[in-house]
């Protein structure tokens, strides 16, 4: 499961060439904070100086005032320091979250490109945590990995440099026991980014099963498989646990490791320097001063460690984030697309074959021609192939073979945004957003006024139950239309096609969810509203289809019958067998 969650390397040029570009919008603020951090690493590597002044000139030689004056340096540049350390720290997290802001943006732009074809094939679990986990990731690395890196290094290399300067057979002895930290830290990097993609493995579960099984939470409950499934989300989140702990073990290790190994370089510093200090080779203001240079050359080891982890963490991040941006799954649109200023709706499939995987084809030569202003209406049993039409219309996919034509035009000589604002689809799986009612009829669309909504509702049947609620059209609708019933979810979908004003209108069993009185009222409806629209319709429901111009029968893919209701009963085929099935015990079928 995800296996993309364990590839790539600990670090990638071409990666971080490609991160370094969302820097670029900003990088004079990139260098303010550069000089920031090399300021505050300058007035950091200075202070055990002052130690050393004040040790051997003004406590060696008793002067109070020289040793006060001293002081009062030393407190101005902590003052001088902190204040520079805080608009560092405020100009590189604004750089982290700009740049997180602009990346999550382009995730989000991408998403809404891609086609169908591409969420058939990804769960949404994993799409979910590239754009908050990952991305929140490249946060840490833009506001503390790549600015901060600067002060780190720059802070050894002033630190080793005063060190050489006051005495370097002193610095020698201090770095002696740097062979000993390469190695350590080689095997913690090596043994911590096993550990980190293993954590990142089963976040990526988690969410995925997360997402999947809240979803469907009422089938759990219906089924009786809370047990089962608590039992298996256990197993993830005890994996995304022993793998937390194994990172935890290794910075355990390696933290008290670099603090031991500090410890030996003290020690050395001392045997070395206190033997050479009773020979009055070395002051003890240059002892004491190396024994703080020590203390403070750990530090930035510990945090380039930190940085590296943040650093690798962030290449496995931004390897997921880039293979999604570099997914091509698009609807192809003409770089020249037709103008659109009215369609008819006359709409021909001539001789089309689809299929979602490869050959496997769903669609099989398929032909037939909608007249505007006429109804089609396609039946058939489940996986004919009904669906697919529609979708096909719309270019959701797009076929191997043969054309789709619009007016006369195939439909990829036309922009996806121009046809598709045509073409309404009222889907039997509804989808509401969170909001209010009003703004699941016009999907913030400001061409549609208040007075359009009210139309469709009105005409829909739908504004009884509009009306009868405390805050009428600015009723809160919750997460998928959750405090609704299934037809209310399907009339409000209703008015939301119809308030669009389309010229084509696809009924993708728009009526399968709503009883006998309100199925009445909305075919009512519908015999107003397709004057002058051309309108296809899938249903298993026969007694809504009868009056269409037209009826497609589809099987296994193929149309196998095709003409007007009293005209395809006489053929005795399919559609006949069909309608005996669901009217045998409800009325006299003719011969």
């Amino acid at each position: 499961m995800q296996d993309d969650e364990i590839l790539g390397k600990a670090y990638d040029a071409q990666l971080m060439r490609r991160l370094v570009k969302y820097l670029r919008p900003y990088k004079w603020q990139v260098v303010l904070a550069i000089a920031l951090a090399l300021a505050v690493s300058g007035l950091e590597a200075v202070r055990p100086y002052f130690t050393k002044i004040a040790v051997d000139v003004y406590i060696a030689n008793g002067d109070k005032m020289g040793l006060l004056w001293l002081t009062l340096a030393f407190f101005v540049l902590l003052i001088v320091r902190g204040v520079v350390q805080y608009y560092n720290a405020y100009v590189t997290q604004k750089i982290g979250q700009h740049t997180i802001f602009d990346l999550r943006m382009e995730l989000f732009r991408h998403l809404q490109k891609l086609s169908l074809r591409f969420y058939d094939k990804n769960p949404i679990g994993r799409l979910i945590t590239r754009v908050t986990n990952d991305v929140e990731v490249l946060n840490e690395m833009f506001s503390s990995g790549i600015v901060m890196v600067f002060s780190d290094v720059f802070m050894i290399i002033g630190i080793v440099w005063f060190m050489f300067a006051m005495n370097w057979e002193l610095a020698l002895i201090s770095l002696s026991v740097l062979p000993f930290l390469f190695y350590g830290t080689f095997l913690f990097r090596k043994k911590a980014r096993e550990a980190y993609r293993e954590v990142r493995l089963y976040i990526a579960r988690i969410n995925t099963f997360m997402q999947e099984h809240i979803t469907g939470m009422l089938v759990d409950q219906i089924f009786n498989r809370e047990k089962r499934a608590f039992e298996e989300f256990n197993k993830h989140n005890a994996g995304h646990r022993e793998a937390n702990i194994k990172s935890i073990f290794y910075y355990a290790v390696f933290y008290p490791s670099v603090d031991l190994i500090g410890a030996a370089a003290v020690g050395l510093i001392i045997w070395y320097a206190g033997g050479s200090a009773l020979e009055g080779s070395v002051t003890i203001g240059t002892v004491m001063a190396f024994l703080q240079f020590n203390e403070m050359f750990w530090r930035p080891i510990r945090d380039l460690s930190e940085k590296y982890n943040i650093m690798q963490t962030a290449m496995a991040s931004s390897e997921r984030i880039f293979k999604l941006l570099d997914d091509q799954t698009f609807i192809t649109e003409s770089s020249t697309p037709k103008a659109i200023a009215d369609i008819k709706g006359k709409i021909e499939f001539r001789n089309v074959w689809f299929a979602y995987n490869n050959e496997e084809w769903v669609l099989r030569n398929i032909s037939f021609v909608i007249e505007p202003g006429q109804t089609a209406a396609f039946v058939g049993h489940t996986g004919a192939g009904k669906t697919t039409i529609i979708s096909l219309l719309s270019r959701f996919y797009d076929i191997q073979k043969g054309e789709i034509l619009v007016d006369g035009v195939n439909i990829r000589e036309f922009a996806l945004s121009d046809l598709r604002k045509h073409i309404a689809v009222v889907l039997q799986d509804v989808f509401l957003f969170s909001g209010d009612i009003k703004s699941n009829i016009n999907l913030g669309n400001g061409e549609i006024s208040q007075e359009n909504i009210h139309n469709a509702a009105q005409v829909v049947g739908v504004n009884r139950f509009i009306e009868s609620l405390p805050k009428k059209y600015d009723e809160e609708v919750k997460e998928r239309g959750a405090t609704l019933s299934v037809g209310q979810k399907q009339l409000l979908s209703f008015a939301r096609a119809l308030a669009f004003d389309p010229s084509i209108l696809v009924l993708d069993e728009a009526t399968s969810s709503v009883d006998t009185e309100t199925e009445i009222l909305i075919q009512s409806a519908i015999q107003k509203l397709l004057a002058n629209r051309t309108a296809i319709v899938i249903a298993h429901r026969l007694s809504t289809i009868q009056s269409a111009n037209k009826i497609i029968v589809m099987h296994k893919g193929e149309i196998r019958e095709m003409g007007t209701h009293q005209e395809l009963l006489t053929l005795k085929g399919i559609y006949h067998k069909l309608y005996l099935l669901q009217y045998r015990d409800q009325e006299r079928v003719p011969n």
